[in-house]
């Protein structure tokens, strides 16, 4: 997992051609990267166009998220989810959750394998609990490993860590699992972080001045230090990266990756599948250069299983390693040492993976978003359009464990929908140009609305009929609470109404010509009957017409036949239809016991 902030694009200026390098190490000097011409008379045009490029990818969700999407996020409330600002879904089973709300409060609910929930106990918890430690700190940035552990930054630069530590992953220097968010200091000089990545049992975070700091599990050389020994507290990742200005980060199950402000890429650690793209299959204990074919300028990357995809600032997409699942995207599955380029026939502006699945995605400029490799136990060998809108959805619905392949951050909701609107403006007189008087109480609506919403009103409100000049129009063959939740219907698409109510609102319509509104009664009253009002809504279903209610309810009668002739509904309806439910039910062997 990995979270690249925006504003660490600002070192990624130099990789478009003629955009002069402003990184403050280098002052105003001209990049001199092959694929870097001295500055022309379009700068400021190339500067524009890569950096609207580059903040693409990490730029929170304005709309709001399907969480439903999520399984974990059914066990909230409306009125939780709608509070969600931040969310991370990880674990084995994708059995764990943290999210952060719009007053900044943390939370967490799950299994809490390996106390990464980070609640002071090893405890589940179905309901969400609030971790006080993280409260008020502002979160950018949360990864997780396999134990799970947990990492997070915050906007003051902060890490904290939990869960885990089997290896020293947490970086506080012992083994003991964290059951709470600890503050681990980076460095001596405390440096402060602005990215966290996770591998396995294995820890990577960047500070503001371009450094990588890694820790934990050292097997495959994962942390870059030369040996295989583990590092119980964050090391400096020096040679060959002491004097490369580092942008952004990501980890692989025991490999590490990063990105300098020139737009190169280095790897280092397990390189079995060649997922390092360094031409062979040797671990590497030391950070290598990954080699493409021609110069090329990385702005994303991100890690799977055993594969890593790069995209670059032209917007080309570039995978290497293992390919048993297809999840190279280049339609076999031959694994790949080196930097192959995948054929999306248009620009790609985000990719997307974890180090927990074989799945991979990407989202196109025209914000198409694509999917291949491991998808619910089906094998894709080439990208593979779907009709998600983000590449998160792809995760969601077909990576296994449906984990989140990175935090998922949406923008406070500080504007209302066209939906929204119209239900707030429903029954408000200051808006309003047309009133309903029914049982003498006012309902106040807009004429625009009801004929774009309702055909009998578009009739209504033509020029030869006369309701069309009323400022008040009296109704009288319906109810006040029938007559309401119409037109609120009309307004809201919903219907809140008490069974024998909705028998009215069907009739109304049925009266209306409005079929869908129809079949949403029917729903209501279905979902209501009881033996008391069963006769009523069948009798009501035989005068409105609707066959398939009637049928329910005469089936529900029957069933429950000695109940329902004792109530007072069934004696006191009209002689005919009384008959003619007798005779069905006699028909149907209603009478037999």
């Amino acid at each position: 997992m990995a979270f690249i902030p925006p504003h660490r694009y600002s070192g990624l200026l130099p990789s478009l051609p003629g955009v002069r390098c402003h990184h403050p190490s280098r002052g105003r000097r001209s990049c001199k990267r092959p694929s870097c011409p001295r500055p022309d008379k379009q700068e400021d045009a190339h500067k524009s166009s890569l950096y609207a490029v580059a903040t693409t990818y990490e730029k929170p969700i304005g709309k709001m998220v399907d969480f439903g999407k999520w399984p974990s996020f059914t066990l909230l409330s409306p009125q939780e989810v709608e509070s969600i600002r931040q969310a991370c879904v990880f674990g084995t089973c994708a059995n764990e959750v943290i999210y952060t709300t719009d007053d900044d409060e943390v939370y967490a609910f799950g299994q809490n394998c390996s106390n990464c929930l980070g609640t002071g106990d090893n405890q589940s918890s179905m309901t969400p609990r609030r971790l006080d430690a993280l409260c008020g700190k502002k979160i950018t940035g949360i990864s997780y490993g396999s134990g799970p552990h947990v990492l997070v930054c915050t906007d003051d630069g902060k890490l904290y860590a939990w869960g885990h530590n089997g290896y020293n992953q947490l970086g506080n220097g012992n083994t003991v699992q964290g059951t709470i968010p600890v503050r681990i200091s980076v460095d001596a000089m405390k440096k402060r972080v602005t990215q966290v990545a996770c591998g396995s049992h294995h820890s990577m975070v960047l500070t503001t001045d371009g450094e990588v700091y890694t820790w934990g599990y050292n097997n495959c050389g994962q942390i870059g230090s030369g040996t295989t020994t583990n590092q119980p507290v964050p090391r400096r990742v020096s040679t060959p990266l002491h004097n490369k200005v580092i942008v952004s980060i990501a980890a692989g199950p025991t490999c590490s990756m990063a990105i300098t402000d020139y737009g190169q890429v280095f790897g280092w650690g397990y390189n079995g599948t060649g997922q390092l793209g360094v031409g062979g299959t040797g671990n590497q204990l030391i950070p290598c250069k990954v080699v493409f074919v021609q110069p090329v300028c990385i702005v994303q990357i991100v890690c799977g299983y055993s594969h890593t995809m790069a995209l670059t600032d032209q917007g080309y997409l570039y995978s290497w390693g293992a390919n048993s699942n297809g999840q190279l995207g280049i339609g076999n599955k031959s694994n790949q040492l080196s930097p192959i380029k995948v054929e999306t026939h248009e620009r790609i502006v985000e990719i997307a993976s974890c180090h927990s699945s074989h799945t991979s995605a990407a989202k196109s400029q025209r914000g198409q978003v694509y999917m291949w490799g491991l998808c619910r136990g089906q094998i894709i060998l080439s990208p593979h359009l779907t009709n998600f809108t983000c590449t998160d959805d792809v995760f969601a619905c077909f990576s296994n464990p449906p984990v989140m392949w990175r935090q998922l951050s949406i923008e406070p909701k500080n504007f209302l929908t066209v939906a929204e609107s119209l239900k707030r403006e429903f029954d408000r007189e200051e808006t309003s140009d047309l009133r309903f008087r029914v049982e003498g109480k006012d309902i106040y609506v807009h004429k625009a609305v009801l004929k774009i919403r309702c055909e009998h009103f578009r009739m209504m409100f033509q020029s030869h009929w006369n309701e069309n000049s009323k400022e008040v129009i009296e109704i009288d063959q319906f109810s006040y609470p029938v007559y309401h939740a119409f037109l609120q219907y009309l307004y809201t698409d919903t219907v809140d109404l008490p069974p024998e109510d909705a028998i009215g609102l069907l009739d109304l319509a049925t009266s209306y010509c409005e079929n869908r509104l129809k079949t949403v009664c029917q729903l209501i009253i279905k979902s209501g009957i009881t033996i008391e009002n069963a006769f009523l809504l069948h009798c009501a279903a035989v005068r409105y017409e609707a066959k398939e209610l009637e049928d329910f309810c005469f089936r529900f009668c029957v069933n429950h036949l000695t109940g329902v002739t004792q109530t007072m509904a069934f004696w006191q309806v009209d002689g005919m239809l009384l008959k003619e439910f007798m005779v069905k039910a006699g028909q149907c062997g209603g009478f037999k016991n």
